[in-house]
């Protein structure tokens, strides 16, 4: 784990709160509307990921990228772990990507990318608001 993930955990422990690995598997795995899903750090380093989710620091220098150009993105789409997805949509803090049925949910905070996978017989309608929403939270945050 990276320092700002440390100082993040140190934060949340502080305040109260729950550790990076809470929020993934109690507010993104434990919804039941993501698959697969990690916190990663704007300056590098996974803060938290979902059982067996593991993403290489090319996937990081990946996430990094594509929410710093979205519309590079946009064009070239995002590859993660082998996987590449199309971006069918971006906003100015989240891209919205495709593989086949599959879909992936990426969102920027402050300091912080948050990546949700879901798989077939989910629907973006149903991950996003999910991810989204924790999004909302880590920014009010500070984070």
């Amino acid at each position: 784990m990276s320092w700002q993930g440390k100082l993040f955990w140190f934060y949340l422990y502080l305040k109260g709160l729950k550790v990076p690995s809470g929020y993934v598997d109690e507010q993104l795995i434990g919804s039941g509307k993501v698959t697969r899903a990690a916190i990663v750090g704007l300056q590098r380093g996974v803060w938290a990921s979902s059982a067996g989710y593991t993403l290489s620091p090319d996937d990081e220098t990946a996430l990094i990228s594509a929410v710093n150009s979205p519309d590079s993105a946009l064009s070239n789409g995002l590859r993660l772990r082998g996987q590449k997805f199309f971006i069918v949509q971006n906003t100015d803090r989240s891209l919205y990507g495709k593989k086949q049925a599959d879909g992936i949910v990426v969102v920027k905070t402050t300091q912080a990318i948050l990546v949700a996978e879901y798989d077939q017989p989910l629907q973006a309608a149903e991950t996003t608001p999910v991810v989204e929403k924790l999004a909302d939270y880590l920014v009010s945050v500070g984070y």
